[in-house]
């Protein structure tokens, strides 16, 4: 009887930090979320400027998408130099990212107009 209480408070300790691990990882995510607004930014690297597209070693991994994106991303030729205006360059860039089709760190819209967020 001893050996199957332990293994109940066992099963249940892990449990328990499944879902303490799991809520963490929602609520870091939400919080990550919300800085893309506020400081147009995502760990650090801005969501404006000059845009590199890599195959590999992005700073960040960005899905495009029709609804409810993260932002919204102009293409320019010029001045990128407002949340959500990229210009894309082959050198020298800002900030690389990678197209992904899942697992993004942020989605992102093309638009023609009033870039940034929502």
């Amino acid at each position: 009887m001893k050996n199957i209480s332990s293994r109940f408070l066992l099963a249940v300790g892990a449990t328990i930090i499944l879902i303490s691990a799991s809520a963490f990882v929602l609520k870091e995510n939400h919080m990550l979320s919300s800085d893309i607004c506020s400081s147009c930014s995502f760990k650090g690297k801005k969501l404006y400027g000059k845009v590199q597209v890599v195959e590999s070693f992005p700073d960040i991994k960005v899905q495009i998408v029709e609804s409810f994106p993260d932002l919204k991303v102009q293409k320019v030729t010029s001045f990128p130099d407002k949340c959500g205006k990229w210009q894309f360059v082959t050198s020298f860039p800002d900030i690389k990212v990678q197209f992904v089709t899942s697992f993004p760190d942020i989605k992102i819209k093309y638009v023609e107009s009033f870039p940034g967020c929502n």
